[in-house]
């Protein structure tokens, strides 16, 4: 028996790292998955819970394409959705002083699929996620948007991921007010350096091992947000949850409302 059994969720962006684990940790909970991702592998992942014992379907989607967004969750839908994980994202270096037609091309990239492609999904789920009585909506942010623990934080070749990350902000604290009568809550988990195809793609492919060993795992980022949408209906709402390298990745006391968002202990 799992702690999700008879659950639907959705996860995006799954054929690997995050999405991948988040995908896995959630079957193994007893959930039935929805997964997708642009890229084809996202069948592998779904196939692989299936071969241990999970339900899982896979579509080849786009996030930041309504038609893709639309079908995939109606789909999804047919056995209610009481889950949602928005964990596709794209990263990459957008440097202020690019030209116009780069600056426009990297918009169009990073806020299709980061914040656009939140809205979409989210907009899509939210009728079925009300219909659930027990609904979590996830955002996968980044602890860009909390108080800085290192150096490092908000990188300034990184304008455009950032800003997307910090947009989705306002999603977090306005569909948590709407959505709390409706016992749907939304949340954000924010971490910090963690093993993904993406972290390694900074160091193209070979990080130093040194680095490697400080980072935390997806499965301990996907231990997180199974422990988040453990706490029920009745569970915190409206808030971005922290994850940073050197610290125990644990669920904090919840925060007062006036610190949800911005993170900042109260004292």
């Amino acid at each position: 028996m799992g702690t999700l059994d008879g659950q639907t969720a959705i996860v995006t962006g799954a054929a690997q790292g995050l999405g991948k684990a988040f995908a896995e940790c959630i079957s193994a909970e007893g959930a039935k998955v929805y997964i997708c991702d642009i890229k084809a592998e996202v069948n592998d992942v779904a196939e692989g819970i299936r071969d241990n014992g999970g339900q899982a379907e896979a579509f080849v989607a786009d996030v930041s394409n309504r038609s893709d967004v639309e079908n995939f969750v109606a789909a999804a839908a047919k056995d209610g959705i009481d889950i949602l994980v928005n964990n596709a994202g794209k990263w990459k270096h957008t440097p202020v002083t690019s030209d116009w037609e780069q600056t426009l091309a990297d918009y169009d990239e990073i806020i299709n699929t980061n914040f656009k492609g939140v809205m979409y999904m989210s907009r899509a789920a939210i009728p079925h996620l009300i219909q659930s009585d027990k609904g979590n909506i996830v955002h996968i942010s980044t602890y860009y948007v909390l108080p800085p623990k290192s150096n490092g934080t908000n990188p300034p070749l990184t304008d455009l991921y950032s800003a997307s990350k910090w947009g989705l902000n306002g999603f977090t604290a306005a569909w948590s007010k709407t959505l709390e009568p409706h016992n749907v809550r939304v949340n954000a988990l924010c971490m910090g350096a963690t093993d993904t195809p993406m972290l390694r793609g900074l160091y193209e492919g070979d990080p130093p091992a040194d680095a490697v060993d400080s980072w935390m795992t997806p499965e301990q980022i996907a231990g997180l947000l199974i422990d988040l949408v453990n706490e029920g209906p009745d569970g915190r709402t409206g808030e971005n949850i922290g994850a940073w390298v050197g610290v125990p990745v644990e669920l904090p006391p919840e925060q007062e409302p006036h610190h949800k968002i911005t993170g900042i202990p109260v004292e």
